[in-house]
């Protein structure tokens, strides 16, 4: 199976304030990092390190050109982070940087959070190839593709029937993560939810269209999906913030 890139697909929304707990920041997130020094922000990605509530947040310091740019103490940045859910951004100042070797940098602690609540969790366009496989030994897996995904379950259109509404499946992809070169397997447990089936033309194949929800999906997994969906929302250049 290989991986394919994915489009972004949402609407316009309302800016409210939040609480530093809705943006479920995990170790691993990817976080766009906006720069002010010109008249126009310049914005790039980085990754969260950790941090301490109330205190400072660590972040890798990010790259252009292959090579780390140059923060200074007492800088004011701009951090957008995407929760799968919530949109959110925050204004900090860069408290200490640490250079080579290390490459991350301490932030304050955010005091002031806005962003935007999504109607459910994020989905955005995907063409995946993947395999569902029903419980029990003697099932057969089924070929299908995934044509969008979110952080709690994807979309699924196969030729071939899946089991009926609420019976759980082992669901088997591929996705590559943002700036990566590898693919990354995700074999998880998924329900089977809102079948439908439907024909293109009068003389074409019927093909059957699933949502699959996601159970128990492994924290390393859901961050990666996490990520691609919000880089995915941020090429689109879509207001979403």
């Amino acid at each position: 199976m290989n991986a394919r890139p994915m489009n972004s697909q949402v609407h316009e929304l309302k800016t409210q304030e939040f609480e530093f707990e809705a943006m479920n920041l995990q170790v691993g997130m990817r976080l766009q990092f906006i720069t002010h020094r010109q008249v126009k922000p310049v914005q790039h990605f980085s990754t969260l390190i950790g941090y301490v509530k109330d205190e400072y947040i660590i972040v890798k310091i990010p790259t252009e050109h292959g090579a780390p740019i140059t923060l200074g103490d007492g800088e004011r940045v701009t951090m957008r982070v995407f929760s799968g859910v919530n949109v959110c951004s925050f204004a900090c100042t860069v408290e200490r940087v640490f250079p080579r070797p290390l490459f991350y940098a301490h932030l304050s602690f955010p005091t002031a959070i806005q962003g935007t609540s999504l109607r459910g969790a994020a989905r955005v366009k995907a063409d995946i190839p993947a395999r569902i496989k029903a419980r029990g030994m003697a099932a057969a897996a089924v070929e299908g593709s995934i044509v969008d995904v979110s952080v709690t379950g994807v979309r699924i259109h196969s030729a071939q029937s899946l089991p009926p509404d609420g019976e759980e499946v082992t669901l088997d992809f591929m996705v590559l993560p943002p700036s990566g070169t590898h693919a990354v397997r995700i074999e998880t447990r998924a329900i089977v939810r809102n079948r439908t089936a439907s024909q293109a033309s009068s003389d074409s194949q019927e093909v059957f269209s699933y949502g699959v929800q996601f159970v128990d999906l492994d924290p390393m997994h859901y961050t990666l999906l996490q990520n691609l969906t919000y880089e995915a929302l941020l090429a689109d250049r879509l207001k979403i913030v």
